[in-house]
């Protein structure tokens, strides 16, 4: 299951929608055959490791990181496959809670004879596919919020100097980070700050995340430097916005989505969320600023912190990662969990979860 592990983080950037799923075929510890899926719409991975066990899968273990598939979506139904072959057991690592299958293709297994186990490294198999699960059980997308601080945690100078605070190193690992993600989330105060491009640079990358831009008022500008490549432009904006400015946008490639506003006539992140995972988005990671990560954080959609802490000191007159209230003692202080530290660079690099779970495991966390 470790092997099949890491086959399915191979397609950690590229499987979207579609969860990373990896299988190795095997009598006793001889592999006869291995595969992870690619990317949506290609065959999954128990089909590749099936054609490369050929006659050898019969009377073998399958070891596969999700419950196989027993519906027809792009591809065939991945348990049929397994049936034909005849193989003897498959081991799952997590079973897969997508309602269309959701236990259906262990039933078809078991049915057809062969023997089903489950639980077999399930929380790094759980940690590979946050947002896949996120998606099919909560109805809404993991949400990553990343900065890039100082030790005293201000991400800019009070004039909104900020380049860079971190290394170049720590900036390329945030890149992977991008990589992974369905989205990158930021909001308008930063495109208009910043001008940022929110794509994957400095790394190989074969997919580009959908960017997406929390703007209200709809005053993004139709030349902004998000525009240029060809990842596609989501605008999150409040229901009956300015008609004239959105035609300008779409007309730049953007594709708007309204959304109802909150009292303060603000676009409600909730509901953004569900608009997102409405639109297969898994995993979105947010590079934002202090108003709008403090908001993400305020409503309960962060789901996880990923921060660049870098060894220089920029002083309480510079710009903060987050606003927050003032809390008045310190039981009220949002406290993270499943901490991991590493160094990145010349920086150090935090990974944490807003509440208790699963620890993270594979892919870029280690």
């Amino acid at each position: 299951m470790a092997r099949a592990l890491r086959l399915a983080r191979r397609g950690l950037c590229t499987t979207t929608p579609n969860p990373r799923v990896g299988c190795v075929i095997a009598h006793g510890a001889r592999i006869v055959g291995e595969g992870w899926h690619h990317r949506a719409g290609e065959p999954h991975a128990e089909v590749l490791a099936l054609r490369q066990a050929g006659e050898a899968a019969r009377g073998a273990t399958a070891y596969v990181t999700l419950e196989p598939c027993a519906h027809t979506g792009r591809t065939p139904p991945c348990a049929d496959a397994l049936v034909r072959a005849q193989v003897s057991r498959v081991v799952l690592a997590q079973p897969d809670p997508n309602p269309q299958v959701a236990g259906k293709g262990a039933a078809k297994l078991r049915a057809a004879g062969i023997a089903v186990e489950t639980g077999v490294l399930q929380a790094e198999a759980w940690a590979l596919n946050l947002g896949f699960f996120s998606r099919m059980v909560r109805a809404r997308p993991w949400l990553r919020l990343k900065v890039a601080a100082s030790l005293d945690g201000r991400t800019a100078l009070a004039n909104g100097e900020s380049q860079w605070i971190t290394t170049e190193a720590a900036r390329r690992d945030g890149h992977r980070f991008r990589a992974r993600a369905c989205a990158v989330l930021t909001g308008i105060g930063t495109v208009l700050a910043d001008n940022p491009r929110l794509d994957v640079r400095g790394i190989r990358c074969t997919r580009q995340p959908v960017r997406v831009i929390v703007d209200s008022r709809l005053r993004t500008p139709p030349d902004a430097a998000v525009f240029a490549g060809a990842a596609p432009v989501w605008i999150a904006h409040v229901a009956g916005a300015n008609a004239e400015a959105g035609a300008r946008l779409q007309a730049a490639g953007a594709q708007l989505l309204a959304l109802p506003a909150t009292k303060a006539g603000q676009v409600a992140l909730p509901a953004l969320m569900a608009a997102l995972a409405a639109r297969e988005i898994n995993e979105v990671h947010a590079e934002a600023g202090a108003r709008l990560n403090g908001a993400l954080l305020a409503a309960g959609l962060a789901d996880e912190v990923l921060a660049y802490v870098a060894p220089v000191l920029l002083g309480d007159a510079a710009r903060a990662a987050f606003v927050l209230p003032q809390w008045e003692t310190l039981a009220q202080a949002p406290r993270l969990h499943n901490a991991q530290w590493r160094a990145v660079g010349g920086d150090m690099r935090l990974r944490a979860q807003t509440a208790p779970g699963a620890q993270f495991a594979g892919g870029y966390g280690q």
